[in-house]
């Protein structure tokens, strides 16, 4: 039995994307379809002493109507300065900053150029970090066809799974019979959002933030959190 989970490459996604994939046997990353502005490809939230704020990694909008694979990065900012310096600023005191740092560093020091390699960069050194090993593809790569439920399904016939593991919203898209022709199962996400100790605690907890702020203050419990193996004691705090 094997279970395939399909999503687009996120910039320091939230929990829940590595809940997903945690729970899968093959993550493949959607990246040959249509980018789309005002998502998650080229940012994320951080948590500040104001709460929370975009982390964007600019774009060359002119290009928006490419596939996310083929998406430029605008170099003609120093954005990736000001991420580190960012980072470093609201993140420095946390308990396990130093744990991550040189990554991070590295990683904003080197000229990127499209924003998907960057993602998926970033991406895998993450679920490293959650001490997670799993099957990765990029869609890009498996000679599939189709669009919408007809390309979920395909993916997962040349992975030969019997199981797709949906985002919480697929039942809004997916078109079930076809899944259910082709002996196909499909379960939906059901993530619950666990609290963690955070700085800033004048703006409360906050959730859905990137997986950084998790990582930064929870260091190497931060797998356990987000399986909901600690909330409980948490809860207390």
């Amino acid at each position: 039995m094997t279970t395939v989970t399909i999503h687009q490459p996120e910039y320091l996604p939230w929990l829940g994307f590595f809940d997903r994939i945690y729970k899968a046997d093959v993550f493949v990353i959607l990246d040959d379809v249509q980018y789309q502005k005002g998502g998650f490809i080229n940012r994320n939230k951080i948590k500040t002493s104001q709460g929370w704020q975009w982390f964007t990694v600019p774009v060359k909008e002119r290009e928006s109507l490419r596939q996310i694979n083929r998406m430029e990065i605008n170099n003609q900012t120093d954005w990736n300065k000001t991420h580190w310096n960012t980072l470093f600023f609201n993140y420095n005191k946390a308990p396990y900053f130093k744990e991550y740092n040189d990554f991070f560093k590295s990683v904003f020091e080197k000229k990127w150029e499209l924003i998907a390699e960057l993602d998926i960069y970033l991406i895998e050194n993450i679920l490293n970090m959650l001490g997670l090993k799993k099957q990765i593809e990029r869609s890009s790569l498996m000679e599939v066809s189709g669009k919408t439920t007809d390309r979920l399904i395909n993916i997962c016939k040349k992975l030969r799974a019997d199981t797709y593991l949906s985002g919480p919203g697929g039942e809004k898209y997916i078109e079930m019979e076809k899944f259910k022709r082709e002996n196909i199962n499909i379960i939906f996400q059901d993530f619950v959002h666990p609290t963690y100790p955070q700085l800033f605690k004048k703006q409360g907890f906050l959730s859905h933030l990137s997986i950084i702020d998790l990582l930064f203050n929870c260091g190497p419990e931060s797998l356990d959190i987000i399986l909901g193996k600690k909330n409980e004691i948490f809860n207390k705090l």
